[in-house]
């Protein structure tokens, strides 16, 4: 009976959590992110994504009161400190980037074009200036100029959410970030127990425990490291990715192990 009554409990303050999300995300839009026109052009963007910041760790702190989640994060002091660096993490749940975020006042990221459009988080992102998708010819020229202006920037390299007990692969995108940009890789393992809120799930597939969500930082890494000095772009980029992949599988394999 009692783990019936916690399960329905946290099924509807899921669903409350979600609609909190969407309601605030259209109440900044609306009502907050209009105010920054009084604020300069050039700092609007840094203003709006500390807003959303604020916003997320707002969010986060509701999922772990009502019983959701547990968010645990190992080497958090390396994101709230991050400048100039290539943030790339795997992505097994629907709030990877709200954690991230929540631990980043200033960071940028890759949006979907169908957010852009979305009446709850289109401007949201817009405010924000985050780097839309919507031109793939000059998504890495306008990943790179965001990281030379100061910017942390976070990429999941498999380009959406990670499918349980299968193997990650990753895209190359993010490969030719690193080269074009030449700023450092600060690799984030994320890993969720029990498994929620996957690329197949939909929200009201909750697990029949609260979930933890665990947040691993590592030491930034040189991306040179990993290729052939002299290589062509597209050789570079090919290692560069297999890399990515070999390292994130073999340290989430070793993290689940111990």
């Amino acid at each position: 009976m009692t783990a019936n009554v916690n399960y329905y409990w946290r099924l509807a303050a899921t669903g409350g959590c979600f609609a909190a999300f969407g309601g605030g995300a259209l109440a900044l839009s609306l009502l907050v992110f209009p105010l920054l026109l009084l604020v300069p052009e050039k700092s609007r963007s840094r203003q709006a994504r500390r807003i959303i910041h604020q916003s997320f760790v707002a969010f986060i702190g509701l999922m772990e009161s009502v019983g959701i989640m547990r968010l645990e994060v190992i080497g958090g002091e390396r994101l709230k400190n991050c400048r100039n660096a290539l943030v790339l993490a795997n992505h097994p749940t629907l709030i990877d980037v709200v954690a991230l975020i929540s631990l980043m006042p200033e960071a940028s990221c890759v949006v979907k074009r169908a957010l852009w459009q979305n009446p709850f988080l289109g401007g949201v992102v817009r405010a924000a200036g985050y780097v839309s998708n919507a031109e793939p010819e000059n998504l890495i020229e306008d990943c790179a100029d965001d990281l030379a202006a100061g910017n942390p920037l976070i990429i999941f390299p498999e380009g959406t959410r990670s499918a349980p007990d299968q193997p990650l692969h990753f895209l190359r995108g993010a490969a030719y970030v690193a080269l074009k940009s030449g700023m450092p890789i600060l690799p984030v393992l994320i890993d969720c127990s029990p498994t929620t809120l996957t690329k197949r799930e939909k929200w009201y597939h909750i697990p029949r425990r609260r979930f933890r969500l665990r947040l691993d930082v590592r030491s930034p890494i040189d991306p040179c490291r990993w290729i052939d000095a002299g290589a062509p772009p597209t050789i570079a980029a090919r290692q560069l990715t297999q890399a990515f992949e070999t390292y994130f599988t073999k340290e989430l394999l070793r993290d689940e192990h111990h």
